[in-house]
């Protein structure tokens, strides 16, 4: 899973990653199935996220009176969730970290355009000042996300502040991004081989948000 660019994160392909995308791609599995396996994944995709940012130099006393130096997490963080999808990622974040600030973004595909349209946006007064966590788990042709991205952008967050967390990216999308935005930083669990004619990850997962909310009983995206 080569990338080109320095700013892409995948996971480590290892055996028990595989095997867990094994269950949930496929398309007989049940949603219990496919939401307990993303979630297990989401929180290896957010503790990549977390391993991104920047660490302040921290000393904790241990119970036998001696000092460990350490770390501790060193921005203030927000997290963007670009509803409905992301919120399956946000539910997971609130268990690693659980006061963590939140801020909403809703994109869509407008009908007739078929461009990204900002439908609803609720951000923290400071979030200029923070380190964002993007949440969205699909990263296709990188419409909606470069979207979101110019949303942060116009509120005043820093471009190199924002660490974009995806499920599956295909390439396409990820040359948009960069293309336009080089120091987003990009975590994702899976680099998919292309998109086909109907611009869907190919080999693919079908609606992540549909199969995770059981909003449809396809698999199909």
């Amino acid at each position: 899973m080569a990338t080109g660019h320095h700013n892409v994160h995948p996971l480590p392909q290892t055996n028990q990653l595989r095997a867990m995308h094994t269950i949930i791609r496929d398309r007989r599995a049940s949603r219990a199935d496919f939401v307990f396996y993303s979630r297990r994944i989401i929180r290896l995709l957010l503790e990549s996220a977390l391993n991104q940012l920047p660490f302040d130099q921290h000393e904790a006393i241990t119970p036998v009176g001696e000092t460990y130096e350490g770390l501790r997490l060193g921005p203030q963080l927000c997290a963007v969730p670009v509803v409905r999808a992301g919120d399956s990622m946000l539910d997971e974040l609130r268990q690693v970290i659980p006061d963590i600030t939140v801020g909403k973004l809703l994109i869509q595909r407008d009908k007739t355009t078929k461009l990204p349209h900002l439908y609803y946006k609720n951000f923290p007064e400071d979030i200029a000042d923070r380190h964002v966590l993007l949440l969205e788990p699909m990263l296709a042709t990188g419409g909606s996300a470069k979207a979101a991205i110019e949303v942060l952008l116009d509120s005043g967050v820093q471009e190199g502040n924002i660490v974009f967390v995806n499920f599956l990216a295909s390439p396409e999308g990820i040359e948009a991004v960069h293309a336009a935005y080089p120091l987003v930083k990009i975590v994702t669990s899976s680099i998919e081989q292309r998109l086909n004619e109907n611009a869907f990850m190919i080999p693919g997962i079908g609606d992540f948000g549909d199969r995770y909310f059981g909003t449809t009983d396809s698999a199909v995206a």
